[in-house]
């Protein structure tokens, strides 16, 4: 772990992690990380932002096009958010660099959020967006972060369910996929986590769920039948209270045939590729991933 790293996992304890487990409203946090995202995420030269409407669903999204694009797969990014906060605003700084890196074209969809849009409003709106490019020309290549990653799995199951035309690829930091939080990480890793609150994480929960099964596929991907599903690349740290998530689901992946690469990470914080301005190991994360979604392009 580099210096920076270190000094950032304090900073993130110290300042982000309490505001994270102290916010009453949902308004709170979104009004938080908006304004954080303007102040610390910033893209790359060489790439054009634009508003864009999905289709005929008259989705919202943001569309990222870098300077020298080529013929080439689309990249359908889920943010992450925990199902009540973030914005295709707050990680289009990210996902820039990754344009910027592949050449490629990526969409950020506005999926609707809770407590106002309880599930299934988030994995609806998915496959309203998946539906709206899935006939893209090159192909397309699911992306998302923590509750986006886990939308994204839930997404790829549901493409399969549906029998949709399948994505070239899908890509998860730190996803989140098991709304039961079984997994042992969620309980040993809860000091450790530099930036994850594990005592909210039920209350956030029950906005989203809304009285839903937690275990329902839809929303807890670990559960779903990815039978025929495209290969799938995830990372996660093993300081994470989602590391089981990561792990969990890369091992229920390989046993139903799905080509699965799995990176675990030390002591970094939460989806830290968004620290791609900070730390070097949030740009060797995009390196390697960069080098991941060149091999699907190719195929």
């Amino acid at each position: 772990m580099s210096l920076r790293a270190r000094l950032l996992n304090g900073w993130l304890r110290q300042t982000e992690k309490r505001i994270l487990a102290r916010a009453e409203r949902p308004e709170q946090l979104r009004r938080h990380i908006e304004r954080s995202a303007r102040i610390f995420f910033h893209p790359p030269r060489g790439v054009n932002f634009e508003d864009i409407v999905l289709g005929e669903s008259n989705m919202q999204a943001v569309q990222i096009t870098p300077t020298d694009m080529r013929a080439a797969p689309l990249i359908l990014y889920l943010h992450g958010g925990g199902y009540i906060f973030g914005s295709p605003r707050t990680h289009c700084a990210m996902v820039a660099h990754l344009v910027a890196r592949t050449g490629l074209r990526a969409v950020l969809p506005q999926y609707r959020l809770a407590p106002e849009h309880p599930f299934p409003g988030a994995i609806e709106d998915a496959q309203t967006a998946y539906r709206a490019v899935m006939d893209h020309p090159g192909g397309v290549i699911l992306g998302g972060d923590s509750a986006g990653g886990g939308l994204v799995l839930a997404l790829l199951a549901q493409i399969g369910a549906l029998g949709l035309r399948q994505p070239l690829g899908a890509f998860c930091f730190s996803p989140l996929t098991d709304m039961t939080f079984s997994g042992p990480s969620f309980a040993l890793n809860a000091k450790a986590d530099p930036l994850l609150p594990a005592n909210r994480a039920r209350e956030m929960a029950q906005m989203y769920l809304h009285g839903t099964d937690p275990g329902d596929p839809r929303a807890s991907p670990l559960f779903a039948d990815f039978t025929g599903a495209a290969p799938v690349w995830m990372t996660a740290a093993d300081t994470e209270i989602l590391l089981d998530d990561t792990l969990r689901m890369s091992d229920r992946l390989m046993l139903q045939g799905v080509d699965v690469t799995c990176v675990v990470e030390k002591q970094l914080p939460h989806v830290w590729p968004l620290m791609h301005g900070v730390i070097p190991e949030a740009r060797q994360t995009m390196a390697e991933l960069t080098g991941w979604i060149t091999s699907l392009s190719r195929l």
